[in-house]
């Protein structure tokens, strides 16, 4: 899909051919504080909140999308944020290039792509081999979160999470649950779910 460039001139934003490989994240931050993942920013509201309520942890934000990218660094910028930094890149990609193994303290990914059509579904970003993919790049003791509207998506994580012996169900014995009440709505979220539409939330630590 070709994207309309919008040029983004933010203090939190990096410019993927600027990036060494990997980064010295904690150079960029100006700290040594925890390092997390969002994948899929959207516009970054989830992300502006849980930033704001994390100030000693340090998040890298990437997204696809160009115009996610800027409206994610504009909130960023109204609030004065300065433990976000906004990337353009596809995840696989983006972790194995930019992110050293064993330094992620978490990994939020909301409502990504879910491919609806059966034919599609293949292209989808969550399932056991990704999720596995991620643990090389998570420190024990890590969080992974997960949270979808679309039901069958939604199935199909919960039911592969239990499967991967690394990983220990924050919800046990629930598979997912539909409240998550500490968790930050993103903008999707509150849409699905004023359209009557039901998020299934994951949580697990790394063992």
């Amino acid at each position: 899909m070709t994207q309309s460039f919008i040029h983004i001139d933010s203090p939190n934003y990096l410019k993927l051919e600027d990036l060494p490989n990997p980064p010295n994240w904690p150079g960029i931050f100006g700290n040594d504080n925890k390092l997390a993942l969002e994948i899929g920013c959207g516009v970054g509201d989830f992300m502006l909140k849980t930033a704001l309520d994390k100030p000693d942890t340090n998040f890298i934000a990437i997204d696809f999308y160009n115009k996610g990218c800027d409206k994610t660094c504009r909130r960023m910028d109204r609030h004065g944020v300065t433990n976000v930094r906004v990337v353009r890149d596809e995840a696989r990609a983006f972790v194995t290039e930019r992110i050293p193994k064993g330094s992620l303290s978490a990994v939020y990914i909301n409502c990504p792509d879910p491919w609806p059509k059966k034919r599609h579904r293949k292209r989808r970003l969550v399932n056991r081999e990704f999720i596995e993919f991620l643990l090389d790049y998570m420190v024990p003791g890590a969080d992974f979160y997960f949270a979808t509207d679309f039901d069958d998506y939604g199935l199909d994580v919960a039911n592969a999470l239990p499967e991967i012996a690394a990983l220990e169900n924050q919800f046990a014995p629930d598979l997912y649950r539909h409240e998550f009440p500490e968790y930050h709505l993103s903008k999707y979220m509150r849409k699905f779910m004023a359209e009557g539409k039901q998020i299934y939330f994951m949580h697990y630590k790394v063992k």
